[in-house]
């Protein structure tokens, strides 16, 4: 008995199409982000990016629990002096809301080159078309207690 490892000759890469309508933000980040990392395969490998393709639909319709709308801020430094920058969820929601579903699956890859990789797997749009059909992703279907 042996232990398979992936390579990268030997990952076949599908796409998997996720539609975010009516979804809490944490529980589906995890979902994709053991998708990106390749972790829902039996040859998962942790040093090999043997994750495969997510496209991302109805990211304007995601939900919060409790009162995390209004009490999560999200901050950034824009590199200028005095350029600490906050909003909100309810801020984002209205302007970019593929970027909260970004942060949340990002946060959860790996802080490093191979988690920036996988990242680039990872598409999100806000509406319900995407330009991906070319690539016949499979929909893939959500467990009922999420």
């Amino acid at each position: 008995m042996s232990t398979i490892l992936a390579t990268p000759q030997t990952i076949t890469r599908r796409w998997h199409l996720i539609d975010a309508n009516d979804q809490i933000v944490g529980r589906l980040a995890v979902l994709i982000a053991n998708i990106l990392r390749g972790k829902h395969r039996p040859e998962y490998t942790p040093h090999i990016d043997s994750g495969e393709f997510v496209i991302v639909v109805n990211a304007e319709k995601v939900r919060f629990t409790g009162k995390k709308l209004e009490a999560k801020t999200y901050h950034w430094y824009t590199r200028y002096p005095g350029g600490l920058k906050t909003a909100t969820a309810r801020d984002w929601m209205a302007t970019h809301p593929d970027r909260i579903l970004r942060m949340a699956v990002q946060r959860m890859v790996p802080r490093n080159i191979l988690g920036r990789q996988m990242m680039t797997k990872l598409k999100i749009y806000a509406g319900t078309t995407h330009p991906h059909q070319a690539q016949e992703p499979v929909k893939f279907e959500l467990p009922a207690t999420l």
